[in-house]
């Protein structure tokens, strides 16, 4: 009986989706059509959008963010530099906008190449771009977790985004059934003898391309806000500089380790195995430039997709050409 309700609410959505992106109609017309309320009509739209049956995309970018685009290009030396507009407002604002121009380049990405394999890391800049990602029909991809899925309690990350990726695609996923941290290097090398694991994390390492987020150690960055990391872990990562989480290493404001243990308790890849590989990294909002200046100086990422106003602070942090003559 579910399924028979599911299918229709499907069927509905569907038709409440061409009636008003496609026919023009406002919801009171299609309310008065389908013979539903105007809330009903709402909540299936809503429903259209977040089931992946509407599909849209803004064309193009500003000039002044090709030229952003251009000038980290060239300072960072990336295959592919994506600049999403500035859309006013906070670090969510900031997300979403770059949620959108990752779910395009994404949509590209799996829709027009042999990857067949795709390492993926967790954050919430990554999950709000998969959530936007359009259905593509790629049951042949894998799509391996790069690090552990849980939190230091084995519950599940709501930043984790393997089965999102699933929905959307079709694909297969493959969890890494380990914390992100372990609480100390004896557990993490429990956890490294487990055939299961070393499997899995050889599987992830021979992945065609790698998609991550950067993360930062200020309060707002997910691994505070999720408590992935104690108060007093945090205030050790500042006192000997790090700014930066990159796979779960942290990093000093020049792409150096910082001298700290947490990061040898990370349980995953480290971002020197995938080095000389293609990974992009998705980050959105103004706070991560120190986190994204960081992560960029280690020469590992080849594709980054960000937002005008991250950039630009980007650019001013680094010293480069257009920051200064602006």
């Amino acid at each position: 009986m579910q399924a028979g309700d599911d299918d229709w609410t499907s069927h509905m959505a569907i038709r409440a989706a061409w009636l008003s992106f496609v026919g023009g109609r406002t919801q009171g017309e299609i309310a008065a059509q389908l013979g539903v309320s105007p809330a009903k009509v709402h909540r299936l739209i809503a429903h259209a959008q977040k089931a992946g049956y509407v599909k849209f995309q803004v064309d193009g970018r500003p000039m002044e963010c090709l030229k952003l685009e251009a000038e980290l290009s060239d300072r960072f030396q990336l295959t592919n530099c994506i600049i999403a507009p500035d859309l006013g407002g906070d670090d969510d604002s900031a997300v979403r906008a770059v949620a959108a121009s990752g779910a395009q380049f994404l949509a590209a990405l799996l829709g027009g190449s042999n990857l067949t394999r795709l390492g993926v890391g967790m954050g919430r800049t990554l999950t709000a771009a998969v959530e936007s990602l359009p259905k593509i029909a790629r049951s042949d991809l894998e799509i391996m977790s790069i690090c552990g899925s849980l939190t230091r309690t084995l519950a599940a990350n709501p930043y984790d985004i393997i089965q999102k990726m699933q929905e959307r695609t079709g694909g297969t996923g493959y969890y890494l059934p380990v914390p992100y941290f372990a609480e100390n290097r004896d557990e993490k090398a429990m956890f490294l003898t487990q055939r299961s694991v070393q499997d899995l994390m050889a599987r992830a390492g021979g992945s065609d391309a790698f998609l991550i987020g950067i993360g930062s150690v200020e309060n707002e960055g997910h691994l505070v806000q999720r408590g992935m990391i104690s108060k007093q872990e945090q205030e050790e990562l500042l006192s000997v500089g790090a700014v930066c989480d990159l796979m779960g290493r942290f990093l000093t404001l020049e792409g150096k380790l910082a001298p700290d243990t947490l990061g040898d308790c990370a349980v995953g890849l480290h971002f020197d195995e995938v080095r000389g590989s293609r990974v992009i990294a998705l980050v959105g909002g103004e706070s991560k430039v120190d986190a994204t200046l960081a992560a960029l100086r280690t020469g590992v990422i080849t594709d980054l997709v960000t937002d005008e106003t991250l950039a630009r602070a980007l650019s001013t942090r680094a010293g480069l050409k257009l920051a200064q003559s602006a």
